[in-house]
């Protein structure tokens, strides 16, 4: 009976987690290029009172053993890199990748990391950057008298200037796709990192390789699905129910048999 409190406190401490981990995709339902996680789960280990196959007499066996399940656990937070609903905006800096592919960007420190948020903006120099200042890698630079931009599928920038009757062109912006994207480390931000798990980065033109193409004008938005995330919840919140009441049940019968003794 003791056994019943700790393997329903485990299943208390997984949901509780799942549920953590439905607030964070909820609360992320209009970040740009947020994907969606799911949380995956394993039981515990099984104390065996009795072996599969173990002898029953001379000449028989037992068709199947006696275990008992000590709980469960979450073990991984699978991230899901599937493509999110596409919003116009007009804005000529504003960039989505339709397909696989990472946008790079570098910090401070020189470490590349890679984001599918495409919304950039212009720093004073007239480069590229992303909301927090973090230059685009292969860097990109807008001349100050520039009248239009514009972005190909296959990431070739090109602007017009004043008294110029003909586009010029001033960079191609690149993408980078991993062999296993789940295996990037999320470092907040929109940002991720690489891991040994996710292989390092092959980057390649749009639209080529199996990478993306891009489109101007236009953001990913977050895939996450406000429904789904609620029935995820209301999962969660049932199974977190079903095992404090286990304990409830545990403790009931442990108080019963308490009286008993005390009879």
């Amino acid at each position: 009976m003791i056994r019943s409190f700790y393997t329903a406190a485990s299943g208390m401490q997984a949901q509780q987690l799942n549920i953590d981990t439905v607030a964070n995709n909820l609360a992320n339902v209009n970040t740009t290029g947020f994907k969606r996680v799911r949380t995956e789960f394993q039981d515990l280990m099984y104390q065996t009172m009795r072996a599969p196959g173990t002898a029953s007499s001379l000449s028989s066996e037992y068709p199947v053993g006696l275990q008992l399940g000590l709980g469960s656990k979450a073990v991984a937070n699978d991230r899901l890199f599937l493509q999110g609903d596409f919003k116009q905006t007009g804005n000529p800096l504003d960039f989505v990748i339709e397909g696989s592919g990472f946008f790079s960007v570098l910090q401070p420190n020189g470490d590349e990391v890679y984001t599918r948020s495409g919304a950039f903006h212009l720093d004073r120099d007239g480069n590229l950057v992303t909301a927090d200042g973090l230059a685009l890698d292969p860097q990109i630079t807008i001349p100050s008298d520039a009248t239009s931009i514009s972005v190909a599928p296959d990431g070739t920038v090109t602007v017009t200037q004043p008294g110029q009757t003909e586009a010029q062109q001033v960079g191609n912006l690149e993408l980078a796709q991993f062999s296993n994207p789940a295996g990037l480390e999320a470092l907040g931000r929109n940002l991720f990192s690489p891991s040994a798990s996710s292989g390092d980065a092959i980057r390649g033109t749009p639209g080529e390789e199996g990478l993306g193409s891009l489109n101007q004008g236009f953001l990913e938005q977050s895939n996450v699905s406000v429904v789904e995330e609620m029935v995820n919840l209301i999962l969660a919140q049932r199974a977190y129910e079903a095992n404090s009441q286990v304990i409830k049940t545990a403790d009931s019968m442990l108080n019963e048999a308490n009286q008993l003794a005390r009879s």
